[in-house]
């Protein structure tokens, strides 16, 4: 079978979520797959033509930004020229072309639609519409509609009528080495810098405390987190970290940390939380649907600074982390994520 995947920036991942869930899609060993990704030549200096047995077809677009759009339609309008059997959309920005496609091909469609993008405080009124309605063209004109999380799936049911596959993301490729019980005495937070993530709480309620905090994402990148730098780490506790990508780097961190702060409000499952989980480190989480869903309603929880204050004044009583991983390692795994992608596919 031909499986074209599309809306990423591309393989070897270098990016975020889906590049790493496409990056372990592939398997070096398969040889009986035809498959073909889709990547952005802005973001690849090196253009090779095949990464693990995956033809890779490069774009003269970014993928990201406003952008994303005619990346993902010219993807989308050129594996459907090359005759694919299969296509993985990962995202919406394309979609406004699959009523087209459904004219002129009978091209198996499988959409992950992301984490409801049109939520997100960073877009503007326009882009929101755009999104909203680029959401509901993909939930349309797809075969199959991909949730990575069961809040996710709910809203679908709810807002279009229909069901939906919950496929969430391995964490299990964050394990590098065996794990120690190690604790060096500091909360740990990770994410990109951006309001929705409730970057401002965290780092306010550690402000608030003497328990160090090693708070690890893309300070630089926006007056945002360039204005949060600049208030927060004149704390003495607060270790404001930039981005770290060497994923031997960021075992030894996660490893070592005391407990794992997640602020991420919207998306549906992270792929930091997921992978955080594999380390039977306690895990404190803002409190919304997506995280609730993706813990088992088992990690703690917080949903302003007070309440994450007195979590981090009452660390004894924390005691989820063994749990975490268990759940971890029934749910979140690439074997079992790689299964069910592959059993859509015609």
């Amino acid at each position: 079978m031909s499986i074209s995947i599309i809306g990423t920036v591309g393989v070897p991942a270098c990016y975020g979520g889906f590049e790493t869930l496409v990056d372990n899609l592939l398997d070096v060993n398969e040889q009986d797959k035809d498959i073909t990704v889709y990547c952005s030549s802005k973001s690849y200096t090196e253009q090779v033509s095949k990464y693990k047995n995956a033809n890779l077809h490069y774009i003269l677009l970014h993928a990201n930004g406003v952008q994303s759009i005619p990346y993902d339609i010219w993807s989308l309008c050129h594996s459907v020229w090359k005759g694919s059997d299969n296509i993985l959309l990962l995202g919406v920005s394309g979609a406004i072309c699959l009523p087209f496609i459904r004219i002129f091909s009978n091209v198996r469609i499988i959409t992950n639609i992301d984490g409801l993008e049109w939520q997100r405080e960073k877009w503007n009124f326009l882009i929101k519409k755009f999104l909203k309605f680029s959401e509901k063209l993909a939930v349309t004109y797809s075969d199959v509609v991909v949730a990575d999380n069961a809040a996710i799936a709910d809203y679908v049911k709810n807002e279009y009528n229909v069901q939906s596959e919950v496929i969430a993301y391995g964490g299990d490729h964050a394990v590098v080495n065996n794990l120690s019980t190690s604790d060096e005495g500091y909360a740990l937070a990770l994410c990109r810098i951006e309001p929705e993530n409730n970057v401002e709480l965290i780092l306010e309620a550690f402000s608030l405390t003497s328990k160090p905090l090693k708070f690890i994402g893309n300070w630089d990148n926006s007056d945002f987190g360039r204005s949060m730098k600049a208030k927060y780490q004149q704390f003495k506790n607060i270790i404001i970290v930039d981005p770290i990508y060497d994923i031997n780097v960021l075992f030894d961190i996660r490893q070592k940390c005391s407990f794992y702060v997640h602020g991420h409000s919207a998306g549906g499952t992270n792929p930091s939380l997921v992978e955080m989980m594999h380390f039977t480190k306690n895990i404190v989480a803002f409190y919304c649907t997506y995280n609730k869903a993706s813990t088992e309603g088992k990690a703690d929880y917080f949903s302003n600074t007070e309440e994450l204050v007195e979590l981090i004044g009452n660390l004894g009583s924390l005691n989820n982390g063994c749990i975490m991983q268990e759940i971890a390692e029934r749910r979140y795994t690439w074997k079992i994520v790689k299964d069910q992608y592959f059993s859509l596919f015609k």
